[in-house]
């Protein structure tokens, strides 16, 4: 079990950290820290204080309701630990979550129907100079050459095949400068972003400059992504409502055993967040 930095808000621990009398030591979290990345080294030990307060609230719990350890073998030669078979044993014992029903994920899809579409798909061209950002002199040369090959592009577009087989440092130079289907996410944000803004047959009125050097694009075709129809995609939103609800669930519980619970060399606070995760 990992648990979340949205756990209740833990100041840095200075004294020692317990649980109904029961140490957390500073070695201890200085281990964990490993596991809590963080924008400052204090934030850090906060977070992973938090981690094991939780932790010992579990274990603590399991003891009171003299739960056993029974190991599960995780896959890959893992095994649990038999702390970690008794945080699962409380949560699988006293954290009950209904499954969400039929009706519910039908409402969940079409309240957030456009999450649920295919990508667009574009199929586009492009000429590439090459160049390097730590070379000036070939950086300006490169530019200077995509401004001046631009220029023929758009006085005449019929050549822009013939002009990225002469030019283009990008091997798809030799089929005309053409990258077949990509979607968002496949080239850099500055590639994509130009992309974006193209209608079907126009080129970039510019050059673009990416980190490979500048490109000229021109968009062959948009195709739109198409909503996709409930019984393609229940099971994802049958598994993430579960989800959605187990933590919720388990964020209650968790905050019910802190508040029964004498812990001492950190302030614990309310949160709206989740406990663990």
């Amino acid at each position: 079990m990992s648990c979340s930095a949205n756990a209740p808000v833990l100041a840095a621990p200075r004294n020692t950290v317990s649980v109904n009398g029961v140490a957390v030591s500073r070695a201890a979290i200085a281990r964990e820290l490993q596991h809590h990345p963080a924008k400052s080294p204090a934030a850090a030990w906060t977070e992973a204080a938090r981690a094991l307060v939780i932790r010992e609230l579990l274990l603590q719990e399991a003891q009171r309701l003299d739960l056993a350890a029974t190991p599960q073998d995780l896959g890959e030669s893992k095994r649990e630990t038999d702390e970690e078979a008794l945080i699962r044993a409380v949560i699988e014992q006293e954290v009950k979550t209904p499954e969400p029903d039929e009706g519910a994920c039908r409402r969940y899809h079409a309240q957030n129907n456009r999450r649920f579409r295919s990508p667009d798909i574009y199929e586009a061209a492009h000429i590439l100079f090459a160049a390097r950002r730590d070379d000036a002199e070939g950086y300006v040369a490169a530019q200077r050459a995509a401004r001046d090959v631009l220029d023929e592009v758009l006085r005449d577009p019929g050549r822009f095949g013939e002009l990225a087989e002469s030019h283009s440092a990008c091997p798809s130079g030799t089929q005309g400068g053409n990258l077949g289907q990509i979607t968002t996410g496949q080239t850099t944000p500055e590639f994509e972003e130009a992309l974006l803004q193209l209608a079907p047959g126009q080129v970039s009125p510019e050059p673009v400059a990416t980190r490979y050097g500048f490109h000229i694009i021109r968009l062959e075709r948009h195709h739109p992504g198409q909503s996709l129809p409930f019984e393609v995609v229940a099971e994802r939103i049958r598994d993430y409502l579960a989800t959605a609800v187990e933590q919720r669930a388990l964020a209650q519980y968790i905050s019910i055993l802190a508040g029964r619970a004498t812990i001492t060399g950190v302030e614990l606070q309310p949160s709206d967040g989740p406990l663990v995760q």
